[in-house]
């Protein structure tokens, strides 16, 4: 098997280090349809030569209704993470919700993700760094991007691991998302941050009882955040995200991330060429 350790040498080594995606299906359905996505995931990011990282969840634990389906559960849906790991040699990551979780699906894991809802549960953080895996902890759609600091560091109370920030959006009213630019330069003081596409363009219960949204404004978001200067991009990628249980309206296909990927990359180099040039003046 691949080594995954050395996939993740990318994560916390630099603020301005390797550009890299984080991607995969909302939640997990089967490993057949888990395996279908990576390997076309995979394919692209090879062509591009950038780091992929698999993201699934076995459990949808804040579902807007109590009547959706949330996932496999833990048990299946890590054999579906290790299976995707061992057929690939991809390194994965997925949600824990509860601290007791952590220890037992980080042995499963290369990666902790910590959810928007649950960013300032302290137990829960401080158990995520503890394994000694990398976590990426997204930020609360109702914090400022300056209390993230605080999310970074109990992590870092748990155990020295590399953190990365995730920008998935602020809430904006009722049932609508916006994207403050400004906090992706702020939150890289703390960490390298990644920037969710997907996740931005969603409308919280907008589908009444379930989440609905717009990935026809991914694109869009997506440039500006790169031009923004994160580090990297988390992708809800589906092959058929009209069938997934959970976040079908703001995923995007590989076919999607494909078409608009080297144009993504070749804004990134454009931005990290100014950057190095504004830090030299």
């Amino acid at each position: 098997m691949t080594d995954k350790a050395n996939h993740l040498n990318f994560i916390g080594e630099s603020k301005n280090g390797q550009f890299f995606l984080i991607a995969g299906p909302c939640v997990l359905q089967s490993e057949d349809i888990a395996l279908r996505i990576a390997e076309a995931l995979q394919n692209i990011c090879s062509i591009y030569k950038i780091p992929l990282i698999f993201k699934s969840s076995f459990d949808k634990a804040n579902r807007t209704s109590g009547s959706s389906k949330r996932g496999p559960g833990q048990a299946e849906g890590l054999s579906i993470l290790q299976a995707i790991r061992e057929k690939t040699g991809l390194p994965v990551i997925t949600d824990i919700h509860e601290s007791h979780q952590a220890s037992t699906v980080a042995e499963a894991v290369d990666m902790l993700q910590i959810p928007a809802f649950l960013c300032r549960q302290t137990d829960l953080l401080v158990a995520a760094g503890a394994t000694g895996k990398p976590v990426n902890v997204k930020k609360g759609q109702f914090l400022a991007p300056e209390d993230m600091k605080f999310a970074r560091d109990k992590v870092l109370q748990g155990g020295e691991v590399p953190v990365t920030i995730t920008e998935r959006g602020s809430s904006f009213g009722y049932r609508d998302l916006v994207v403050d630019l400004r906090s992706l330069a702020i939150m890289r003081e703390y960490a390298p941050v990644v920037f969710d596409g997907t996740h931005s363009v969603q409308q919280p219960g907008g589908g009444g009882g379930f989440t609905s949204g717009n990935r026809d404004m991914v694109p869009v978001l997506v440039r500006g955040a790169i031009a923004a200067g994160v580090n990297g991009l988390f992708l809800e990628v589906h092959t058929d995200p009209d069938s997934s249980p959970s976040d079908a309206a703001n995923m995007i296909t590989p076919e999607i991330l494909q078409t608009h990927l080297p144009y993504w990359l070749e804004l990134h180099a454009v931005t990290q060429r100014l950057q190095e040039s504004l830090y030299r003046d």
